[in-house]
């Protein structure tokens, strides 16, 4: 199939834009304004690339006349929420409209007795935990920049984060869509049901598709008893290795399912540390586990975090220290939170990646990495989410490199860090998404087969390649 070709944005196609979302909610040919929209948190100005037009539609009908328009001009678009991804996936690398679900932010319904929320795509993901936090209820499948994405962003990508050993990643909570087709046609899928197999699996199938197959208009989520006790443990390693070969023992001898279970290699935590002016003591460690526990009473959760800090204590951790109030959890988790922000003050020049591999290979993945970075003269530091295989690593240029040396070796040394995580039986993400960003290793990692049953379903319901082309493979 050759490339789409695609028609620009004419004055007279934002006026008919105009004319379906109102006037000031089109930002047309206005380079400063529409700047923001042309990359995500990427610091690599090579994803970037520029829309030809925003828009902020407030409703489902909205949208579906915009794609519908879209489809007739053969014009590409993108759909973005808070911009937050560091895939490419909110790029709109074809140019085109940006479709923006910003204004679409309601909380639409808080069903306590089916224990669930329906809320509109461009609601922040915190919001939603404090909506339905005087119901004793919960949303567990939050990522970790919480505080800043949007959920229709978060489904989109099928996002994880630090809760998902125990709680489990965004798809498992999503029960109900309604979306708009590449065709412009507004449907539902799923609804307020646990169990529903009427039909394939339609909600599942969007959740993940990274903006490809449909935008989100309307999403039901399932919500949980909020725990009533948590804690936090920092153990404390003298190696890496020790740190992360501990972790699926954890998983497996001490009969305890922690909340979390994150890594953060010496050198992520020293930078945190640094950036913050932070004193937590990683001088003595070479490496640390920051453990949750949560549960429905106090000694409940006691009895657990004794058990998992001890099971930390038989596997090699030097110290293990409790934070059982909110200041000192606090303290522990903003450095967790703040490595990627620390990092990026160190070194703008670097390569971002979310790996992910079986959980009991995670040790194998640490210490190829270590090898990698010992053979090629770069630093791969790396943290995340231990308990399920899921570790954020970079490839950081080293200051008194030059560019060009930088730009001749980062490359090869970013293809071997995919072979070892392949060799693993891993794939190059794990809850950041392909987007353009990763698109052409997918083949590292699965089957022409497999891409092509992906290409299927993109053309039996986008023939027109219209919504966020560009993204996940090449057609």
């Amino acid at each position: 199939m050759s490339e789409t070709k695609y028609n620009p944005v004419t004055p007279e196609i934002a006026g008919e834009l105009r004319a379906i979302v109102g006037e000031k909610y089109v930002v047309f040919d206005d380079p400063e304004r529409l700047e923001p929209y042309s990359h995500d948190e990427i610091p690599d100005p090579h994803y970037a690339h520029m829309p030809e037009a925003l828009v902020r539609p407030r409703t489902a009908e909205e949208i579906s006349a915009i794609v519908k328009l879209a489809n007739r001009r053969m014009i590409p678009i993108t759909p973005r929420g808070a911009g937050s991804g560091l895939s490419g996936g909110a790029v709109p690398i074809r140019g085109g409209i940006v479709l923006l679900v910003d204004r679409m932010n309601e909380i639409l319904d808080v069903d306590r007795d089916n224990m669930m929320v329906v809320v509109e795509p461009g609601v922040v993901t915190s919001e939603i935990n404090d909506a339905v936090e005087e119901f004793g209820l919960f949303y567990a499948g939050y990522p970790m920049s919480l505080e800043t994405c949007y959920i229709g962003g978060n489904v989109a990508e099928n996002a994880g984060g630090g809760k998902a050993i125990k709680y489990g990643v965004t798809g498992r909570y999503v029960l109900g869509l309604e979306v708009v087709t590449p065709a412009g046609e507004i449907i539902e899928m799923g609804g307020k049901l646990v169990k529903d197999v009427t039909g394939y699996n339609l909600a599942q199938l969007m959740v993940g598709s990274e903006g490809t197959l449909g935008i989100f208009t309307k999403i039901t989520l399932k919500l949980l008893p909020a725990p009533r006790a948590s804690v936090d443990l920092l153990c404390l390693f003298e190696t890496a290795r020790d740190a992360i070969s501990a972790v699926p023992r954890l998983m497996t001898e001490g009969g305890v399912i922690p909340t979390t279970i994150e890594f953060m290699d010496r050198p992520s935590v020293q930078a945190a540390c640094e950036y913050l002016n932070e004193t937590i003591p990683y001088a003595q460690a070479g490496a640390m586990l920051l453990i949750t526990v949560d549960g429905s009473d106090v000694e409940q959760v006691e009895r657990e975090y004794e058990s998992v800090g001890e099971q930390c204590l038989a596997n090699g951790a030097i110290e293990v220290y409790v934070a059982d109030n909110s200041t000192t959890s606090e303290r522990i988790w903003k450095v967790r939170r703040n490595i990627a922000e620390a990092f990026g003050i160190i070194s703008p020049q670097q390569c971002n990646e979310d790996l992910v591999v079986p959980p009991a290979s995670i040790a194998d993945l640490v210490a190829g990495m270590e090898k990698l970075a010992e053979k090629h003269g770069v630093a791969i530091p790396s943290y995340g989410h231990a308990g399920d295989g899921n570790l954020h690593t970079r490839i950081i240029k080293d200051p008194d490199w030059s560019m060009e040396r930088w730009n001749d070796t980062w490359p090869g040394v970013l293809k071997e860090l995919f072979e070892l995580t392949a060799s693993l039986g891993g794939r190059c993400s794990g809850e950041h998404g392909i987007g353009h960003k990763r698109k052409k290793y997918m083949p590292m990692f699965v089957s022409e087969g497999y891409l092509d049953v992906l290409r299927a379903i993109k053309r039996a319901m986008d023939p027109n390649n219209i919504l966020n082309p560009g993204k996940v493979f090449d057609l």
